[in-house]
């Protein structure tokens, strides 16, 4: 290791202020003072504080929506950011400079920690670097709103073979590995209240094998005299409404359940894509719905995707006759088909391209994966970064431009997967109209992945008689865990994973309003990561930074890809220690 980079990781010193980032409302006019970074005292922590200093940070399309909502985005609750601001930065590698008293037999001056920043503290929903103000700032105390939270300390201790952008880069790939990690709620919730819907006229002897003492009480409509014998002899409460019509579903909710949804529901012998449409919507968040029938529905249905992908909701469905059937992982799964065909669409963002890789990587993958962009730059970069890794793992790599193909991406997807769709489709762009479009890219048994989320309240025309009969999977997931990050670390630890293969653009402090600018614009096709501790660097792709520093140019491997070398050469050429 080079003496400047040892003595930039060892160098404890605490200069007399900071520069920091902070933003005072909606719109990057709103981001710092005049356009620029100010300049804050650094106080000393508390007995039940950190001082932290942050050594890199990873900017992420959720700090665009930030900026662009200010108050009214939804982790900010109306704050009054004039007056009271936060600050942007998430995905954060950090380094402890100083310990409060009470502390001390928990951390070190030098520890290096990545933060898991999605927060949780009793049952309220907090953020750092949303409401907690995040890490565009050299220094900054963290204090029991990170270390005293639903799951204790939101702070992961580094590996020392993690470098600080790879570190930063856990949260992003964390969420990432979140996707594929089950969070839907798949038995009945003990309990909950169950409403079961028949359909007129439906006289089969259905079963219900488990699962009947989970639920405190019952509602029915129109069941077969099969499943009210099985309900009575369960001995709980039975409350019954016959005939409802669909326009007063919502209604019909809101009086049984005070507006929070049913925590799970039973649809029999379905045939109305219409009715089940209007049932979906009053799923209450983290709910299940299980339809149990032979036939397929009239048509399709419409899902609420901002639903999947926020409240976790699950559609779960059997042929019967055993409802329970439809019920556990075992059945529901969240995996990519090991051996199968993969799409992923919108592959050329940051996201998408963590999507690939891990696909590409994983043991047991995918044989097939189709890559979809409406860019051709974009698509460049998937080749250069992933062909020659796709040929290593023996994964089939298709890259496809919608725009510029004389086939559509369904005949495409059908052409290569011999008439049957893709097993797993992957959508990380938030346009309804292309999830619609994804989930007929599915086979019979195929996995929608809403990873993208759009607002609640937002729908698309699926077809949920896939769900029933052939087992097919709609899911989406937002934010991650502590233990997402972990598996991360542990993966780029082992050498099975590299988390900083997705880095297009780099700055120090002083670029970090052009950095969020370039995320706004989608400027790069990869990761943009700010360092603050480094003055004087502006935002350079990693071309232009290659051809510009040519001594750190020469740290790059096969492909132009980031690593921990070039990030040395970058903090050897740029930082300067505050003595100096």
């Amino acid at each position: 290791m080079n003496a400047k980079m040892e003595k930039y990781q060892k160098n404890l010193t605490v200069p007399e202020k900071t520069w920091a980032w902070n933003f005072y409302g909606a719109g990057l006019e709103k981001f710092g003072r005049d356009g620029k970074p100010e300049q804050l005292a650094i106080p000393e922590p508390n007995a039940d504080q950190l001082l932290v200093r942050i050594d890199s940070v990873g900017m992420c399309f959720s700090d665009v929506k930030i900026m662009k909502q200010g108050r009214d985005h939804p982790k900010l609750y109306n704050r009054d950011l004039e007056n009271d601001p936060s600050r942007l930065g998430h995905e954060v590698t950090l380094t402890i400079i100083k310990v409060g008293e009470d502390l001390k037999d928990k951390y070190t001056p030098g520890q290096r920690l990545a933060v898991q920043p999605d927060i949780y503290q009793n049952g309220k929903s907090t953020a750092y670097g949303y409401t907690i103000p995040g890490g565009l700032i050299q220094y900054h105390l963290i204090g029991p709103e990170v270390l005293e939270t639903d799951e204790g300390a939101c702070l992961l201790p580094l590996d020392e073979k993690m470098g600080y952008v790879a570190a930063s880069l856990l949260e992003p790939w964390g969420c990432v590995v979140a996707a594929y990690t089950q969070r839907r709620r798949l038995e009945p919730k003990q309990g909950g209240i169950m409403w079961i819907v028949g359909t007129p006229g439906d006289t089969r002897e259905y079963q219900f094998s488990k699962y009947l003492d989970a639920p405190a009480k019952f509602v029915v409509t129109d069941i077969p005299p099969s499943v009210r014998a099985l309900l009575q002899a369960s001995g709980k409460e039975i409350v019954e409404e016959d005939k409802l019509p669909n326009d007063e579903i919502a209604a019909f909710s809101k009086k049984l359940t005070g507006g929070a949804g049913f925590e799970d529901i039973v649809v029999l012998a379905p045939k109305s894509a219409e009715q089940v449409s209007e049932i979906a919507r009053v799923i209450a968040r983290r709910g299940t719905m299980n339809l149990v029938g032979q036939e397929p529905l009239d048509g399709l249905a419409q899902a609420d995707v901002g639903r999947l992908h926020y409240d976790y909701v699950a559609f779960v469905g059997t042929t019967g006759p055993d409802i329970a059937a439809a019920y556990g992982e075992a059945r529901n799964r969240c995996e990519l088909t090991p051996n199968g065909a993969a799409v992923f669409v919108g592959a050329g963002g940051p996201m998408g391209q963590m999507h690939v890789q891990r696909a590409i990587e994983m043991t047991n993958g995918p044989a097939k994966i189709v890559a979809t962009e409406v860019s051709d730059e974009r698509l460049d970069v998937l080749r250069q970064s992933f062909e020659s890794l796709a040929k290593k793992h023996n994964v089939e790599l298709h890259l496809f431009n919608p725009m510029t193909s004389s086939q559509s991406l369904y005949d495409f997807t059908m052409s290569i997967t011999d008439g049957k769709g893709a097993d797993d489709v992957v959508v990380s762009v938030p346009v309804a109209p292309l999830m619609e479009e994804a989930a007929t890219l599915m086979n019979d048994n195929g996995m929608l992945v809403l990873f993208a989320g759009v607002p609640i309240g937002t729908y698309a025309a699926v077809d949920f008689s896939k769900v029933y009969l052939h087992n097919a999977q709609y899911t989406g997931t937002s934010g991650l865990t502590i233990d997402d990050q972990a598996s991360v670390m542990n993966s780029a630890v082992s050498g099975a994973l590299s988390p900083d293969r997705v880095v297009a653009a780099v700055g120090g402090m002083e670029a970090a309003k052009d950095a969020l600018k370039a995320v706004m614009d989608g400027a790069y096709p990869g990761k943009v990561v700010i360092f603050p501790q480094i003055h004087g660097l502006p935002l350079m792709g990693l071309d232009e930074l290659k051809e510009t520093y040519p001594e750190i140019g020469s740290k790059f491997g096969e492909g132009n890809l980031w690593n921990k070398e070039v990030e040395s050469a970058l903090i050897e050429t740029f930082w300067q220690a505050e003595e100096e």
